[in-house]
């Protein structure tokens, strides 16, 4: 009897156990349809408790559809296996559309937890399909017919991606090797979680605090404002803070008078990382370097730069460093005139020291009144962010005749983030598009962009995209709104572009929709957008006085296109100087336990002859693109993109500034087709000839 009773309780137990746990699985609004607004995620009903049990439960559903395409005794073909693969894991791709954005917009102590706890069950899901032998070989299968099939373009580019991503994934390794991958694979995504999360807590750790208003000489009331209420924020009393947030550095480092204090914060913002503390990010170079070099030897290839630039436009480390070369060779001497310059300005003033990194900002900005009679603080009043929002949409409008109505009954993750809808000219929905633009200890540095959910049409339903731009820039201060400085304009409108390559999407498979395109390529439709935001046409549209509404005058326009040249050797050398690094880095070919990063940094640096009064734009140990990011091997695509926009913008000048016929073709051509076809392919299409270096050189002066 007492037996009998001890297998009925257990069976209760059981049964409990089962049933809280549906319940849970059933109250999990991350596993369940969207029931808001246009789909997009229940932010209010989404709690932390809730990611990692739907991250479980998504990765074994996938795991089932993986198992269902394996199994499936019909023969291999291009639906039942390719088609069948691009369609699982959609409840996965859900949940991790949600959790990942908001890590890098709003996170926490507990969400990186979560994270640290997601990345190596993530690491094992994604290798157990890779390395499936049964599923590549139906893969394997279908590509081997690919000539006798009868697909389309993009049917084409998906068999190739799969077939790809399989044999990039490692599915061709020996069993003997594949543990030694998987291994691999996982120690990289948690190294790549850690140096994120130092860098994060290195930016919100320093502040530069000011007690007496003689610390402030020379700061733009705006920044001083900002500083007061960060400082009031931090319950501070009478005190005024800094911070390395781009939106008050910047500033700092071009306004203070106090040179012993600019240096202090410019230090603070290049050193993080490289602290000696318990966020420093050097060994754990060294491991993610060392661990790429031997992935890539793994799978045949000689460096991990090899391994990336194979997928890029690029092809090759050869191609990359000779385009790369030839900008940095136009810039040095440039940049070294302008040290010059800079000298002389600080000679001119009384002062004998040597200009340092930290002095450029400063003389420069006297340089530019001096040169142009432009002041950079001049410019604000007539940038409104708002406004300049308002404008970027009026652009959209004037190019592709979308339109974004203000959304108030859509939930939010984050009081900053605002909703729009977008709209065909026909009024047909096209998508939702989120805003988040100004900067949080919760929130990582720089901007953006990023979807909740990517179009597509899987399962024959059209699913409509989620978009979301981040930023960090400047906040409303005081009684004003917030005005942004002509950086952060150019900011938002590249991140618009981003935005509007997610958007206006028309792909049939989620693989290849979007933004899902080449690194080097994937940074064109947003750069492109930048051409528009400085030309005098659409300045008169959008540059109003926040106060009185006055265009922003032809004056100020002639001076912004006149110093549109200024300080060019600075901003290229800074940038292809962080470019030749990240080549460096994953250029390596042997695994060198005794790697020393500040050394391997300093000889990059010293061989190319990057002169002392400049930093390179990221030093390795903040180097969040390459070492937290995706952009391995990958930072050179601005410049390799900047080529291509500024050749395409080429295309409205012989035409006009808002040539619907024009920009009807880019759109068809590029910014609605993902990767349904190789990214040269449709630049020919739009351009109808190759990329011309010729208009990149032009605008940057070196011609």
């Amino acid at each position: 009897m007492n037996k009998l009773y001890l297998i009925f309780f257990t069976a209760l137990i059981f049964f409990f156990a089962c049933d809280q746990k549906n319940k849970e699985m059933n109250d999990n609004p991350l596993l369940a349809t969207f029931d808001t607004p246009y789909e997009v995620p229940p932010f209010d009903r989404i709690m932390n408790k809730h990611y990692l049990p739907a991250f479980k439960e998504a990765m074994k559903v996938q795991k089932d559809e993986i198992d269902a395409i394996v199994n499936n005794k019909e023969e291999a073909t291009f639906e039942n296996t390719v088609v069948a693969l691009d369609n699982s894991g959609d409840l996965l791709n859900q949940v991790s559309s949600v959790f990942f954005p908001l890590k890098s917009a709003d996170t926490n102590d507990s969400i990186n937890d979560i994270a640290k706890e997601v990345a190596p069950l993530l690491s094992k899901h994604r290798d157990d399909i890779a390395l499936n032998k049964g599923l590549f070989q139906k893969v394997k299968t279908v590509y081997g017919k690919k000539d006798e099939l009868d697909l389309n373009t993009e049917q084409s580019m998906l068999l190739k991606t799969v077939y790809d991503r399989f044999v990039r994934g490692g599915a061709n390794l020996p069993e003997d090797k594949k543990t030694r991958f998987r291994e691999i694979n996982e120690k990289l995504s948690m190294l790549s979680l850690q140096f994120g999360d130092n860098l994060l807590k290195e930016n919100n750790a320093f502040e530069l605090i000011i007690d007496n208003e003689a610390g402030l000489a020379g700061l733009p009331e705006a920044s001083i404002q900002a500083a007061k209420e960060t400082a009031e924020a931090k319950q501070y009393d009478k005190k005024w803070v800094f911070t390395l947030q781009k939106s008050s550095l910047i500033p700092f480092l071009t306004y203070s008078e106090k040179r012993e204090l600019r240096e202090k914060i410019f230090k603070a913002y290049i050193n993080r990382g490289d602290n000696n503390n318990e966020n420093d990010n050097k060994e754990i170079i060294k491991e993610i370097v060392n661990l790429k070099v031997e992935r890539a030897k793994m799978l045949g290839y000689s460096s991990h730069a090899d391994f990336i630039l194979e997928n890029n436009m690029a092809k090759k480390s050869e191609n990359v460093l000779d385009l790369l070369n030839k900008i940095w060779d136009a810039a040095l001497p440039v940049a070294k005139q302008e040290a010059e310059d800079l000298q002389k300005m600080i000679k001119k003033e009384g002062n004998d020291f040597k200009l340092e990194a930290w002095d450029w900002w400063y003389y420069s900005e006297k340089i530019r009144k001096e040169k142009y009679d432009l002041d950079e603080e001049a410019l604000r009043p007539y940038f409104k962010l708002d406004n300049v929002r308002d404008g970027m949409f009026m652009l959209a409008n004037k190019l592709y005749g979308i339109t974004f109505t203000q959304l108030t009954d859509v939930p939010v993750y984050h009081k900053d983030a605002i909703v729009f809808e977008v709209k065909e000219s026909s009024g047909e929905h096209i998508g939702i598009f989120y805003l988040d633009f100004h900067p949080r200890d919760s929130k990582r540095g720089g901007a953006w962009m990023t979807s909740f959910r990517k179009q597509s049409r899987i399962k024959e339903k059209n699913i409509k995209p989620v978009i979301m731009n981040v930023a960090n820039f400047s906040k409303p201060t005081g009684d004003k709104p917030a005005l942004l400085s002509f950086e952060e304009v150019k900011t938002m409108f590249h991140e618009f572009g981003h935005g509007l390559h997610g958007l206006l999407s028309n792909c049939t498979y989620t693989t290849l929709s979007g933004t899902s395109v080449p690194r080097d390529f994937v940074e064109f439709p947003s750069q492109i957008m930048e051409n528009w935001a400085a030309e005098p046409e659409m300045l008169k549209l959008y540059a109003k006085h926040y106060e009185t509404g006055e265009v922003i005058p032809d004056e100020l326009i002639n001076k912004i296109q006149k110093s549109s040249h200024f300080n060019q050797g600075f901003i290229t050398t800074e940038h292809i100087a962080a470019a030749i690094l990240d080549m460096s880095w994953h250029s390596i070919t042997e695994v060198d336990e005794n790697l020393d990063v500040n050394a391997f940094e300093i000889k990059v640096l010293n061989e190319i002859g990057l002169i002392p009064e400049i930093i390179s734009r990221y030093r390795s140990t903040n180097f969040a693109h390459i070492f937290s990011g995706g952009y391995s091997a990958g930072y050179y695509v601005y410049e390799w993109a900047a080529v291509l926009d500024a050749d395409a913008f080429e295309a409205f000048k012989e035409t006009s500034l808002f040539d619907k016929a024009t920009a009807q073709s880019l759109r068809d051509n590029i910014i609605s087709r993902g990767s349904t076809d190789e990214a040269m392919n449709l630049y020919r299409a739009f351009r109808g000839k190759d990329p011309s270096t010729e208009p990149h050189f032009k605008r940057k002066g070196f011609m």
